[in-house]
């Protein structure tokens, strides 16, 4: 299966042995749950879903990469104790605790999480002295002499033996008390999850083109030659970093990750010409609705590769687009919430008499709600970076309204907080507007220019339907365009949200939703509050 299905499929594994009786205790004992064991190649996204599936079901995530462990650290070090037995004394061996086992106690205690998944990579490629304790550990979920928590499922993974000279094979006793998942890579499944990392454009066309390149191992007589989805990633990263600073892409770069000469100096040239395109097509002109004849018949002349080059330009610049519009969504949805809890307390302080300084300290304590939220979260390592910069960026918002909540200054509509413009330098002809009216006002405004910008993403969206309509009509560049825009998280949510006629009219056969108010109607209802 492909790593979305196996993801899937563990997700479930983990709900199933989470689940309880009527007497609280689970359903399935640790005892007789098996381990789930993914093979596949390295680089394929398996430590990701791990991630993603604890995040999702709000549980603590512990990863090990196994060959980084030695027998001594796996078991604990042994200890002499003095024990009693028939009257005598003794001396036995125990063993200090296994710091695979203390790291869970340690995030549970950290995170409050009392359940969670125990990820161990490379579990078949561990040393030959930690061997025999890695399966007795799969067997009865024991390292030394302690077991590992209730509450806590086994995940293992490895490598096949093709792909590591390391790896050991379990012998049918082992094999028959594992859940067994055989993973293969897949770039159509991949592509979703790159959408939404936002991987590079230039990867992500040039892959759409040499699907083959997407992951590639071969032998040759000067060694090893490998590309994988990680080195796509870890080079995607690199070229957005480069391209911010103005430091020259080039092949020595690029082989640094995609460690096979001929693949290195294709994608090499095909960047170039990435790049080339970018300012010979003026990408920004077209999604302003500002296409130039030239432009026009330079696309319609245009070979299939650059056709591609041209959609993964116009993709990418919408994406980044779409990505940063539903983040921000996710943000003021959490302010949302946290100005309900602050607007029904300060209703009760004003009834009861208290002064409206008391607002300032709502603010800050829900601000705290939030970032000790996020501190759990990140113990728990659940919590993915997208995640935390949501839950920052929510945490500064009403920071700021708590600083503006202490000044005894008011404001106009034209104020705003973290803006241009100081609320304290606005003038006070609304005095008889109490507190969180006043910061209610400061969050409209933050709302009223998230709408703006949505619709001038929107607005871009038509525009680019708008190009592809004009230089190649309904043929199969439309149909990636739409299909593309089907496959990203984001996009598809963005367009949920935001509707876009000509993506409507294209997608019919392909459409399976209903259009929904998600946000906008949280937000809507925040603005609407008297």
């Amino acid at each position: 299966m492909n790593i979305k299905e196996a993801k899937e499929e563990i997700r479930r594994a983990v709900e199933v042995y989470l689940d309880k009786n009527e007497f609280g205790d689970y359903t399935i004992p640790l005892s007789k749950q098996r381990p789930i064991f993914m093979v596949g190649a390295p680089g394929i996204g398996k430590t990701a879903i791990m991630e993603q599936i604890a995040s999702e079901l709000d549980i603590a995530l512990v990863s090990y990469s196994m060959t980084h462990h030695t027998r001594q650290s796996a078991l604990g070090l042994p200890v002499i104790e003095s024990k009693q037995y028939d009257g005598k004394s003794f001396t036995v061996s125990e063993y200090t605790m296994s710091e695979i086992i203390a790291a869970i106690y340690q995030v549970m205690e950290a995170s409050g999480k009392r359940e969670g998944i125990l990820f161990l990579d490379e579990i078949n490629c561990v040393s030959e002295t930690l061997a025999p304790a890695m399966l007795l550990f799969l067997q009865y979920k024991i390292f030394g002499n302690r077991q590992i928590p209730k509450g806590w499922v086994v995940v293992t993974a490895g490598n096949p033996p093709q792909y590591n000279k390391s790896v050991k094979e379990f012998d049918v006793a082992t094999m028959d008390r594992l859940r067994c998942i055989d993973v293969k890579e897949d770039f159509g499944v991949w592509k979703q999850y790159a959408y939404h990392q936002g991987i590079h454009d230039a990867v992500l066309s040039f892959l759409e083109i040499n699907r083959q390149w997407f992951y590639s191992i071969q032998e040759s007589v000067d060694g090893t030659r490998y590309v994988t989805a990680r080195g796509w990633e870890d080079l995607s990263t690199a070229i957005r970093i480069y391209e911010k600073k103005g430091f020259p892409v080039e092949k020595g770069l690029i082989g640094q990750y995609l460690s096979d000469d001929e693949i290195a100096r294709k994608f090499n040239v095909y960047y170039q010409l990435y790049k080339k395109y970018q300012s010979d097509y003026q990408i920004e002109d077209i999604l302003n609705g500002a296409v130039t004849n030239e432009i026009a018949r330079r696309a319609k002349e245009a070979k299939m590769d650059e056709r591609f080059s041209i959609l993964g330009l116009l993709l990418g610049r919408l994406n980044d687009g779409f990505r940063a519009s539903m983040s921000r969504n996710r943000s003021l949805l959490q302010v949302v919430k946290a100005l309900r809890v602050v607007k029904k307390l300060d209703k009760a302080d004003l009834a009861s008499g208290l002064q409206e300084s008391r607002l300032k300290e709502l603010l800050e304590q829900e601000a705290q709600n939030l970032r000790i939220h996020l501190e759990e979260q990140s113990a728990a390592n659940s919590l993915t970076v997208q995640q935390r910069n949501e839950g920052l960026l929510a945490i500064q918002m009403l920071e700021d309204y708590a600083q503006f909540a202490a000044k005894t200054e008011n404001f106009t509509d034209d104020s705003s907080i973290g803006g241009s413009n100081n609320p304290a330098d606005a003038s006070a002809k609304e005095k008889n507007t109490n507190g969180f009216a006043r910061i209610k006002k400061c969050f409209d405004k933050e709302v009223r220019g998230h709408q703006k910008n949505a619709k001038d993403l929107a607005a871009q969206l038509e525009h680019a339907f708008s190009f592809i309509e004009r230089v190649w009509g309904n043929t199969q560049e439309m149909v990636l365009f739409v299909t593309e825009l089907t496959t990203g998280m984001d996009s598809l949510e963005f367009i949920e949200q935001w509707g876009s006629k000509s993506y409507f009219r294209y997608n019919q056969d392909l459409l399976t939703y209903d259009q929904r108010e998600r946000l906008s109607a949280e937000i809507q209802e925040m603005m609407v509050l008297e």
